[in-house]
């Protein structure tokens, strides 16, 4: 199959290439591919004749995109219309990857891919307009939400606690939000099954389990045998310029009706995340190795 990556440099991409091998990938970074040039986008689709676009790329910045959201809406919303007209011209399926943000995180169970959303944020709001792109301009799409995202490649929630934890800094983290840390290497297999089917459509796909900011923390250091000064606080004070969504976990309906769902516990993922990257410093039973 041949398929085309946008945002293929990034945290995700990165993890779709190696998980797609075998097919013929058309791998494009931000340098090399800036969606948010509409001729250029869809020429560029086009030409390489793909069966399946993965647009990956995405400005994720969430405090950014409410400073900032002409930004947030060229790249998210109209970038993401580009891509899909490029994909309407030659006949591809596309997935595009979105977000928890999408819903406002009132919910007292996980939500569904039927839930109706109502983003809190720029960044939220700029991510369902792209859904609404692909939805109106295609028939043959996978929308795939994900959340809490963190892998090997660039920088991630996972990263930013271990380098802080290295500094020996004492550092407050959210405990009133809650969702579903997800691993890339998982979300990128998952997004591999997808595509080599014909199960269009909307899709909520996170590993397994629940926990707040605060209490994810925790588990990377348990795990990464660190001894870090550690304080849970509340969205209010710390302050930050975009609201999110204080309960964003998923129901993985849609892949549980069509192609089954093997999502991981996201403890038993984030362990082997932080032993692929030499952080490994307990065992999955609590036991020093």
């Amino acid at each position: 199959m041949r398929i085309l990556i946008t945002g293929a440099n990034g945290q995700l991409g990165m993890d779709l290439q190696n998980a797609l091998k075998g097919h013929t990938l058309y791998p494009f970074s931000r340098a090399e591919l800036d969606i948010t040039a509409g001729w250029q986008t869809i020429e560029t689709i086009t030409k390489s004749q793909p069966e399946v676009v993965i647009h990956a790329a995405a400005y994720t910045n969430v405090d950014g995109c409410e400073s900032d959201p002409d930004l947030a809406y060229r790249i998210n919303a109209v970038g993401t219309r580009n891509v899909a007209v490029g994909c309407q011209q030659c006949g591809a399926a596309m997935v595009y990857v979105s977000t928890d943000f999408v819903f406002d995180g009132k919910k007292k169970e996980p939500y569904l891919e039927f839930d109706e959303p109502n983003p809190l944020s720029v960044y939220g709001r700029s991510k369902l307009a792209g859904e609404r792109y692909v939805q109106s301009l295609l028939n043959k799409f996978f929308i795939v939400r994900t959340s809490w995202l963190y892998g090997k490649h660039g920088k991630n929630f996972v990263r930013t606690m271990l380098d802080l934890a290295r500094q020996g800094k004492q550092f407050k983290v959210v405990d009133d939000q809650v969702g579903s840390p997800t691993y890339s290497f998982d979300l990128a297999k998952t997004i591999r099954h997808l595509v080599e089917t014909p199960f269009y459509g909307i899709y909520h796909v996170s590993n397994r389990g629940a926990v707040s900011w605060y209490g994810f923390a925790k588990k990377i250091f348990e795990l990464a045998g660190m001894d870090v000064s550690l304080e849970p606080t509340t969205s209010d004070e710390l302050g930050r310029p975009a609201r999110r969504p204080a309960y964003s976990v998923f129901r993985r309906f849609a892949l549980e009706t069509s192609i089954g769902d093997e999502m991981r516990p996201w403890e038993e993922a984030l362990w082997e995340y932080l032993k692929e990257i030499g952080m490994d410093g307990i065992s999955m039973d609590g036991k020093t190795p």
